[in-house]
Formats: C-alpha cells, structure tokens, sequence
C-alpha cells in the first residue's frame, strides 16, 4: 500500500497531479468518476487519496466518497481539493475526516508539503499498526518429520491464494501457528491478524464483538471484522459459535459487507477466512448445532494439523525452541536437553500436544536450579518407584508372569516406545537399540507387533490377532 489515487473528473488536472508526483518519486493511479474511484479503492486500499470535491456525471460527489472511505478504510488520509472552494466547503470537508483541503488553483510547492506530510501520516499509522501485531514471532513453524514436512507443504500451497481454510486437529497441537503461518508467507502479511476466540465470547456479546456497535453516546465502535479489513479473520474453534451468529457470518462471507450493532450502514470488509476447530464438524451438523452452508463456505481447503503423537520425532527440536523462547521472553536459564530426557519425552503421553510440551518445558526452567544440562530426572512423571540403586522395579502384572512371557512383554513394551518414538522409522530404531534391521524385523515379528501408516507417519501397533494366534 504505498500509491496515491487521484480522483478528478478533468483530465488534465489529474494527470498534471500525476506527473508531479510521479517526478518526487510516487506511484500514482487515477479516477475520472465516484465509480472508477470506488473501484479503484477497492482492487488495492491506496496510502493516500487526492479527491475533488466536485465530479461531473458521477453518483457520488466529493463528501459522499470522503464519508466512504472514512467509514470503510479510515487509515486512508484524504486531501480534499475545488476550484470552488470556500470556508464552509473546507469546514464540511474536515469535519467528515479529510486530512486537509487545498484550493484550484493550487500552488505546486503547497501541494507537495501536503502530500510530504499526509504520506508520513500513512507511513505512520501503519508502522503503528504493525508494531502492536504480535503474530510474525509467533508464526514459526518448527520440525523435520514425515508429517510436519506434509503439513508445511499443504500450508504453501495455500499461502498465495486467498482460498478458505479449515485446520482440523486436537486442542494444543499448533493450529492457531499454522493459520499464522498462511498469513505471514501470504500476499497480506501487512494487514491485521485477527483472531476471534469462538469459545471464549458469551454467545449474547458474539455480534457487538464481530460487527461492532453504535450509540449516540458513545459513538462508532469498531469489531473485530472491521480491524480485519484488508487482512485475515482467523475463527478459533468455529463450532462453538453460537448458531444465530452462524447465519450472519455466512452473509458477510457473500456479501462481504455487514451493518454494526445499533447501525445502518453498510461496512464494507475485504477479508480472508481461516477457521478451526478440534471437533467433528459434520457430526455438530447431523446435530443441528452447525449450519452446513456455512461449514461448506469455511471448508473450501480442509488441512488437518498433526498430534504430537504424530510427530514424536519433531519433539527435541520443539523443546529446544521452547528453551530459547522461554530465555528470549522470560529471562529464564537457556539449558540443553540431554540425550535421556529428549529419549523420555518421545515415549511420553501427550494429551495436550505442542502446548502441553511447551508449558512443561517453561515449569521445568522456572523450578530447575538453572544450571547444567536438563536431565530426564527433572521431568514431570519421571519418577522412578523406590528401589536399590541399579534395580528396575517391576509392575505387578509383569511380577505374576512366568520368566519368558515377562521378558516378551517387556521387549515388546520396550520395542513399541522405541518404534514410535522414532516416528516409524525401522532403520533408525534398530540402530538404537543395537540390532540389525533384519534381525528388528524378525523379533518384531515373533512378538506380534505390526507397523502401519498413520497421519503421514510411520507407527508401531501390536496385532492382537496375530499374539493370540501365536
């Protein structure tokens, strides 16, 4: 957003404008009419406009499109100029939002001392605007696995387009990252991020904060729609919107326009939509708790985001980057991981994926001594039964087995955690262990246990069948 569109029904005004401030250096584009000037704002949000307020044949004058824009793309400084003009003019001019007013025939020097200063406005705003968007850090995505490399390569392929898409998968596993990431690597990575937490807003305040609100004492209250304009709307956990928000939205996704809370006019929004949710979406519809017209416009690029169950391998690297966070952010010791406690955390339970890892990573920084590496002792659930030092202390169940089905079921124990934490890979888990693959193979066999494809990688299961047939 860096041109200025001139808006003037003489041609030769606009294109004497032009020329002068294509010779400081601006792109600019320019409008005979309200109609070639409304599009033009709508194809591209200019970073500045040059506006007539008298335009022969047009449906709008001057006013009408400075009330426009000020209402729609209210960063847009506007610098009113006539021919006509006079005090009540230029007063009726700023009142309506126009940054500043200049009379034809105007001074050339006047004119670039105006448009020097409205353009550092802009430049400003948006400066502004930026720094106070915090989703660029958080848009990193991190790991090498079979399904995280899959994942990424489905988020490119969306990046570019401004195709909606459903990020499916459970809570904590990074879906609000990945929407990030289509937005960071995408052609509005300098517009808004704007996340509505679906299942955070009381279903009787949904629609004051979607669309906003007007009253006479407090005047224009922009929602969250509106702070998006030009950028992405991010819908987290979309089944929990309240169904009679439901049909509202699925207006704003055809019309792309609503009317504020309280108000009459119509908000024009150009907006990209990325939603989410961890939860069967067909089934809130067979439920009548979802409206299915508006599951078929959110699911036009459906991408399902992997557990961390389904990514074991990408768990070191994840704890890594949590460490330097953590220290970036919080202050907190920067440690390593020894080799037992990224060994530990792959065999882990994880029922709150990414997030879960990443709020243990910051417990055991915050309540370690801060010094040397993290050892597997330090990790929650790590510890061991009391018993001579050198003992491994055995379950119960394991301590009623005869000798040889014990020893079976710890191999295969033992051989479960090692394939899955190794994602699958049958090589790698072999030199682990310190076996030949070859020989892995055939002891897995013997012990029932099977290998099949699971969400792009490859997991380890026992086959029960094949145990009670052996």
């Amino acid at each position: 957003m860096s041109d200025i569109l001139i808006v003037d029904d003489e041609r030769d005004i606009r294109e004497l404008i032009s020329d002068i401030l294509e010779d400081e250096g601006y792109a600019t584009r320019l409008a005979g009419n309200s109609d070639d000037a409304m599009a033009a704002i709508n194809t591209a949000e200019p970073a500045l406009m040059i506006l007539d307020i008298w335009l022969k044949d047009s449906r709008m004058d001057g006013i009408d499109i400075l009330k426009a824009v000020k209402r729609d793309n209210p960063g847009v400084p506007v610098v009113i100029i006539s021919g006509h003009g006079n005090i009540e003019i230029a007063v009726a001019a700023i009142k309506q939002g126009a940054y500043d007013f200049i009379e034809k025939p105007f001074n050339i020097d006047q004119l670039l001392v105006v448009i020097r200063r409205a353009m550092e406005t802009s430049r400003l705003r948006r400066e502004n605007q930026s720094l106070r968007r915090p989703e660029v850090a958080e848009a990193k995505m991190i790991g090498a696995s079979a399904s995280f490399r899959a994942l990424i390569s489905q988020l490119d392929k969306v990046t570019k387009s401004n195709g909606r898409v459903m990020l499916t998968g459970p809570a904590g596993c990074g879906k609000e990252v990945a929407a990030r990431y289509i937005h960071a690597n995408s052609n509005r990575s300098d517009a808004p991020f704007i996340t509505v937490n679906c299942a955070g807003v009381a279903p009787e305040n949904m629609e004051e904060v979607l669309f906003g609100k007007e009253s006479a004492d407090r005047g224009v209250e922009p929602g969250l729609l509106e702070q998006a304009h030009g950028g992405v709307i991010y819908f987290d956990e979309v089944a929990d919107m309240p169904i009679g928000t439901q049909s509202k939205i699925l207006r704003v996704l055809v019309d792309q326009q609503f009317q504020r809370v309280g108000g009459t006019d119509n908000v024009r929004v150009d907006l990209r939509v990325i939603s989410s949710t961890n939860r069967n979406l067909e089934e809130a519809i067979a439920a009548e708790t979802f409206r299915q017209e508006l599951y078929h416009r959110l699911n036009v690029v459906p991408i399902a985001v992997p557990s961390l169950e389904d990514r074991r391998e990408d768990i070191p690297v994840l704890a890594s980057h949590f460490i330097e966070e953590c220290n970036a952010a919080q202050g907190l010791p920067k440690r390593e991981l020894t080799e037992d406690a990224s060994a530990l955390m792959q065999t882990m339970v994880w029922p709150g994926n990414v997030r879960q890892l990443k709020n243990m990573i910051e417990r055991v920084l915050i309540l370690g001594d801060g010094t040397g590496p993290i050892d597997a002792k330090e990790l929650p659930g790590s510890e061991e039964p009391a018993g001579e030092e050198g003992r491994v202390v055995l379950s119960g169940a394991l301590a009623t087995l005869p000798l040889r089905e014990a020893r079976e079921a710890f191999e295969r124990e033992y051989l479960l955690t090692q394939i899955n934490r190794f994602g699958g890979n049958i090589s790698r888990t072999a030199n682990f262990v310190g076996m030949e693959r070859s020989a892995l193979h055939r002891k897995l066999k013997s012990l029932g246990v099977v290998t099949s494809s699971k969400s792009g990688a490859r997991v380890a299961h026992l086959d029960e069948e094949e145990v009670q047939a052996g």
